[in-house]
């Protein structure tokens, strides 16, 4: 099911049930009852929990992007890594240098491809890839320089390499959801009170006020859908891109 109609689904429920249990309160009040007479330390609580839950939303959300944008900054890095060995093999002899360049390209193809899959599936970096990996590497350490000036190249050539391996393995961490559980539980028991809340405040049946009790669920579970959706970097709607592989590599495609 595409995410734009969970979203959208979710938001209605949302505003249904929230209708739907005011209506029936409604139903059910005493006939003596005077929704004007909400004691005020009820008011006061609601819009204390609402200011309360609102913060803890705000940090939700701040916490998840962070992650998010983390999960990107590691496959910029990882990208820019490889990118410099390609480039910087170019003053070793030809064999080397398109061995070198052969086996960077082999990563970058499956990464963009089936660990990309893995990662949004599964939730984790592939086997096949760390031996891709550990090729570069071999290749790279392995090189014994016969001039100077392939020897001024090889120490920054294996720094490049620690630098993509880093890289890749941050890009490994950062797979999983970054929301612990027992802050969903938080976050969603928050909405069930702060929402229960505004019930307690006697909402009538007019139009505008079952609007705006509406509205109100409907914008919590959209906030809610959205920390979800950023919660994965790589396997939901708003995702970590591939693209710095796609665009220092144009010619790979796995």
């Amino acid at each position: 099911m595409p995410e734009w109609l969970v979203l959208t689904l979710a938001m209605l429920a949302a505003c249904v049930v929230v209708v739907v249990i005011t209506l029936l309160r409604h139903r059910t009040a005493a006939e003596d009852e005077d929704p004007s007479e909400t004691p005020d330390v009820i008011e006061y609580m609601t819009m204390w929990i609402g200011v309360v839950y609102a913060i803890v939303l705000g940090l939700a959300i701040a916490g998840v992007w962070e992650a998010r944008s983390a999960a990107q900054d590691h496959i910029q890095a990882e990208a820019q890594a490889l990118h410099e060995i390609s480039e910087r093999v170019r003053v070793y002899p030809a064999e080397e240098r398109d061995r070198i360049r052969g086996d960077v390209n082999t990563y970058v193809g499956h990464v963009i491809t089936a660990e990309w899959k893995a990662m949004a599936d599964h939730g984790r970096v592939t086997e096949r890839g760390d031996r891709l990996l550990d090729r570069i590497r071999a290749d790279v350490t392995d090189y014994e320089p016969s001039t100077d000036f392939q020897a001024q190249a090889y120490q920054p050539l294996v720094d490049q390499v620690a630098a993509a391996d880093q890289a890749r393995n941050a890009r490994a961490a950062s797979t999983g959801p970054t929301m612990p559980g027992v802050v969903w539980f938080g976050l969603l028991g928050g909405a069930v009170v702060t929402v229960g809340m505004v019930l307690a405040l006697q909402i009538r049946r007019t139009p505008r006020e079952l609007l705006l009790a509406g509205l109100f669920s409907a914008l919590i579970a959209f906030l809610l859908f959205l920390i979800w959706d950023f919660d994965a970097p790589y396997s939901r709607g708003i995702a970590a891109s591939a693209e710095p592989f796609l665009s220092l590599f144009p010619n790979v495609r796995g």
